[in-house]
């Protein structure tokens, strides 16, 4: 399995975040051909006290690299990606894994 994982910092607004990410982006990006399972999890907090680095956390599985790249290079991934850029660019860090 191959993952993209978005990790995104505490917005400014998190009403107004939630509101794009779960009523917009969500389901633009649950269109991207090849996607698995998403599983988006909020951060309670750190271990070390205090809220942590980051708010939410976003996992895209595939099956494979290759289903991932095509996902990523399809018109639905374009559009994710787009609106991506638009609403959280510099809230968000991406990265892409394999399952050991």
């Amino acid at each position: 399995m191959a993952k993209l994982i978005a990790l995104y910092k505490h917005p400014e607004n998190k009403e107004e975040f939630d509101e794009h990410y779960f009523n917009v982006h969500g389901p633009i990006t649950a269109k991207i051909p090849g996607l698995r399972e998403m599983k988006v999890t909020k951060m309670t907090g750190s271990p070390m006290g205090g809220e942590g680095k980051y708010y939410l956390m976003c996992e895209m599985i595939y099956d494979n690299m290759e289903s991932l790249n095509a996902g990523l290079r399809s018109p639905e991934g374009k559009a994710s990606g787009k609106d991506l850029m638009g609403f959280a660019a510099d809230l968000v860090t991406m990265m892409i894994g394999e399952e050991a």
